[in-house]
């Protein structure tokens, strides 16, 4: 078992050490010792060499041409295999070393072994060194690439640097990841795509990178994290402040343009956070500590915090309900104010009276509602009191008329 995770581990990541196997594989362990026994039983089999020995005084190990073959048969088909690191020889046929490529290669595989410790996947999570092509001729490649769905990042790309590359190449990088980001994929219609531009995470369905990475989760394209190691702390610092102002076109997304919000529009911002191996290390809880800066924030927070957007669409649901709400409650005092007066009894008229006033527009409709309603009812009593009376009126010139009939017949006879 031992003997198929070392190789894997070594397909993948191309170059590692026994510390670093160690630290990725068997965690558990107390110590390297079972991994470097493992390595050497290969080494005497031909299927690992000593590729060099690193600054640290670890060695650095390597597939041969036979274990590479064999690795490849051991690892899943949906996981790439780094190239053959084929040995040089110089003239004397001494190896050729190649330590700034070696060092950078060993700070890849910590980086790896470091993440995955602390629960970010597993060893079949990673893959090094993939490319993302672009239509002027340029391909990017990823130092690596991490899918830690149960941890909360379905996928990250991350960048090692030794402190040895200009800030200029790294925000020249994320210039690149951001344009290959806007990629359409094959097919995808370009109308419909700028109109879901509008509609926030609508438009990476005609992206290339969404039918290549899963979903994030989250607002923005796949997250880039830049892990530096190597040097002095206070340079490390000096050059995560440089990146983040000469990069900030890329990671600050846009703020929504409405009056009132400060809700940022992350949908189409490329998420970068910073961290060091050597803070990492440091840290009690590893790469699960508060061992994570996100470019634009102040302070260090673990990794899912740094990439959660507190600030974006959960702010900005939020802001646009008490958008909605505050825009009701003014539309609901504007109205309030042109609310009619009874010019009787000064009382406002009900919503009922207002709307039949509006409705019907009948004599009395300055009176609220009982004000009018007593109008109606005297009006009432007073057609039922006349009405009675000229009944009364009738009934009386009837009876004045059937008597002065009956005494004019009296007289004649």
């Amino acid at each position: 078992m031992r003997r198929k995770e070392v190789l894997r581990a070594l397909g993948i990541f191309q170059r590692a050490t026994a510390d670093q196997l160690w630290r990725m594989l068997r965690p558990a362990d107390r110590h390297d010792r079972c991994t470097r026994d493992t390595l050497k039983v290969l080494e005497k089999t031909g299927l690992v060499r000593e590729e060099t020995r690193l600054e640290s005084g670890h060695k650095l190990w390597a597939l041969t041409e036979k274990g590479h073959k064999e690795a490849k048969t051991l690892l899943p088909k949906s996981v790439r295999i780094s190239a053959l690191r084929k040995l040089r020889l110089d003239a004397r046929g001494w190896p050729v070393k190649d330590d700034g490529y070696d060092e950078h290669a060993a700070a890849v595989t910590s980086t790896a072994a470091v993440l995955t410790g602390a629960g970010f996947g597993t060893p079949l999570s990673w893959q090094t060194e993939i490319a993302h092509r672009l239509p002027y001729g340029y391909t990017q490649y990823a130092d690596l690439t991490m899918r830690a769905p149960d941890a909360g990042v379905p996928a990250m790309l991350l960048e090692v640097d030794r402190v040895n590359e200009p800030v200029d190449d790294l925000t020249a990088k994320l210039r690149r990841y951001s344009d290959w980001f806007e990629l359409l994929a094959p097919k995808a219609d370009k109308d419909r795509e700028r109109a879901a531009r509008r509609q926030g995470a609508t438009v990476h369905a005609f992206r290339l990178w969404s039918r290549i990475y899963p979903a994030t989760g989250r607002e923005g394209y796949v997250p880039v994290a830049f892990v530096f190691t190597g040097k002095t702390a206070a340079q490390r610092a000096s050059r995560m402040r440089r990146l983040e102002q000469a990069a900030r076109r890329y990671f600050a997304g846009t703020p929504y343009p409405w009056a009132g919000f400060t809700a940022v529009d992350y949908h189409q911002a490329v998420p970068v956070v910073v961290t060091e191996l050597e803070r990492i290390t440091a840290d009690p809880a590893g790469a699960a500590g508060r061992v994570w800066r996100r470019l634009g924030r102040q302070e260090w927070q673990t990794l899912s915090e740094a990439l959660d957007n507190p600030d974006g669409e959960q702010l900005y649901r939020v802001q646009k309900e008490q958008s909605r709400r505050r825009q009701a409650e003014r539309k609901a005092a504007e109205r309030e104010a042109q609310r009619p007066v009874c010019a009787r009894c000064g009382t406002k008229f009900t919503d009922e009276r207002w709307q039949s006033v509006v409705q019907w527009r009948s004599p009395g409709d300055n009176l609220c509602g009982p004000c009018r309603q007593q109008d109606i009812d005297r009006a009432e009593a007073e057609r039922v009191a006349r009405r009675e009376a000229e009944d009364s009126a009738a009934r009386e010139a009837a009876e004045a008329e059937v008597k002065k009939s009956r005494g004019l017949f009296g007289r004649r006879r």
